[in-house]
């Protein structure tokens, strides 16, 4: 199997990609923080999701990729937030790309929590 079919990755990389086209409406003053940040993170968490599928032969490492892709995963939710706050969002946006998080959340903990239905190898 190829990290690509990996429905983490795949939900990971729709948000990045919604981010990214949303994100173009953002004013030019937000282009080298909230804009390149909430990119930057979002784009994270698939880039980690695929890091760590190719270590799954490391169980240590898998979890601690997929934990940084987590952790970029919460990130991305603060900056939507921020979004929102700040007015670059609408209410219904954010809460489709905030529930969009929730998931992609719990896919990678559901990952985390059960390397070897993902072909972690035993140690």
């Amino acid at each position: 199997m190829d990290f690509k079919e990996l429905l983490a990755y795949q939900k990971s990389f729709q948000l990045a990609m919604a981010i990214f086209k949303i994100s173009k409406s953002f004013p030019q003053e937000e282009k080298y923080s909230l804009t390149d940040q909430i990119r930057r993170s979002s784009r994270s968490v698939a880039a980690n999701i695929a890091e760590a599928y190719r270590k799954r032969r490391y169980p240590n490492h898998f979890v601690s990729k997929l934990t940084d892709s987590d952790g970029e995963n919460s990130e991305t939710n603060v900056w939507l937030n921020f979004s929102l706050e700040c007015e670059y969002l609408n209410l219904e946006t954010f809460n489709d790309l905030n529930n969009q998080t929730i998931e992609i959340g719990r896919l990678i903990n559901y990952m985390i929590n059960n390397p070897g239905k993902f072909g972690c190898e035993g140690k």
